[in-house]
């Protein structure tokens, strides 16, 4: 017991020790980022570190499991130059019980960063992007998704216009049940739409079985008309609609599952967040297989040699399994492969491929 918490201990403060320093890397790089896309602005140093601030936290969560890799280089390199390794394994523990601890470790820091720190991640991002509209103006999100339905926002010389409909089109082009109302450039009502469909074509929403009311007459009732099929200027394209979505990555894990009831509800597409919500399940595990993934290049004397081949031959295959993750994330994202295949497929094959190593390099 007290060995485990002894190398549990190390692998914590190896973890912190990278985790910080990758933190201050990225820190470094997207000040100077966000310097050149501030450039010509009013803005000055001190919103660019700001945002560079607000940005960090998402960057190093998302290669937390090459920082897992190189906090488990680190840690065997230096027990095996300590000799500690030779007095471990001397006392009859074989290499799979040995890193039983490290991989432990990994699999209780993935938890506590699918808990704790997703949710904080998604908070700083969410700042990060609402500070960074403030900046540049144009790119805030011009559609919501809630219980109640689908929430769009489109903008013109004369004001603002606001729509809520039932349910939507997976690409957001066509609504069910819509409700228009136009607002004035000082913020009052002007005029109210119903229509039974939407549908969104170049420069305008083309209206079906529609009844519109014009708020700015006494009784807007009396006055009300009903029309067959009408047009409704509109500055919204596909793309647009598409952007606003974000990145699930800035959903917290806590409140997805929610989230993707909605996109349902609403009639989008929630294949990209059913299939970030299941990576995240699988964080844990894919931590684990990491800190296996380093055992089985490192978990040696150094004394044997070719220590650096062995370091450069583990973080290779930790940029590989990386890159195959995100891959496998791409594919399920279009329809690819099933969700629950591209989310786990690459931590349940880099736990077996790494155990497979560790058996035959150290106990075969």
């Amino acid at each position: 017991m007290t060995l485990a918490l002894y190398i549990a201990r190390r692998f914590v403060t190896v973890f912190l020790i990278v985790l910080a320093i990758f933190a201050g890397l990225l820190m470094l790089i997207d000040v100077v980022e966000q310097i050149r896309r501030l450039a010509g602005t009013p803005v000055g140093f001190r919103d660019a570190a700001r945002l560079a601030a607000l940005n960090v936290p998402a960057g190093v969560y998302r290669i937390l499991p090459l920082i897992t890799i190189f906090a488990a280089i680190a840690l065997l390199l230096a027990l095996a130059r300590s000799s500690e390794l030779v007095v471990i394994r001397a006392s009859g523990r074989s290499a799979l019980r040995l890193m039983l601890v490290p991989a432990g470790t990994a699999i209780l820091i993935g938890l506590a960063a699918v808990t704790v720190l997703n949710p904080l991640v998604a908070a700083t991002s969410q700042q990060y992007d609402e500070l960074s509209s403030a900046f540049f103006r144009g790119d805030e999100s011009v559609l919501s998704v809630s219980p109640e339905g689908v929430w769009l926002r489109q903008g013109g010389p004369d004001g603002q216009t606001v729509i809520r409909a039932a349910r939507a089109s997976r690409d957001g082009m066509q609504l069910e049940g819509a409700s228009f109302l136009t607002f004035s450039a000082g913020g009052e009502p002007l005029s109210r739409i119903e229509t039974a469909a939407a549908e969104l074509s170049p420069g305008a929403w083309r209206l079906t079985d529609l009844k519109r009311w014009t708020l700015t007459d006494p009784n807007p009732e009396q006055s009300a008309v009903r029309e067959g099929e009408g047009m409704l200027p509109s500055d919204l394209t596909q793309q647009r609609i598409r952007d606003s979505f974000g990145s699930p990555a800035s959903i917290s894990v806590w409140d997805l599952p929610s989230f993707i009831r909605s996109l349902d509800a609403a009639g989008f597409s929630a294949r990209a967040h059913r299939v970030w919500f299941q990576m995240e399940l699988a964080q844990p595990v894919l931590l684990a297989g990491m800190v296996l993934l380093a055992a089985g290049f490192t978990l040696r004397h150094a004394r044997f040699g070719r220590t650096g081949v062995m370091v450069l031959a583990a973080v290779m295959s930790g940029f590989a399994i990386f890159f195959l993750r995100n891959f496998a994330q791409v594919l399920g994202d279009n329809g690819q492969i099933p969700v629950i295949l591209a989310a786990w497929s690459p931590p349940v094959a880099t736990v077996l491929m790494s155990v497979g190593l560790l058996l035959h390099l150290e106990d075969g």
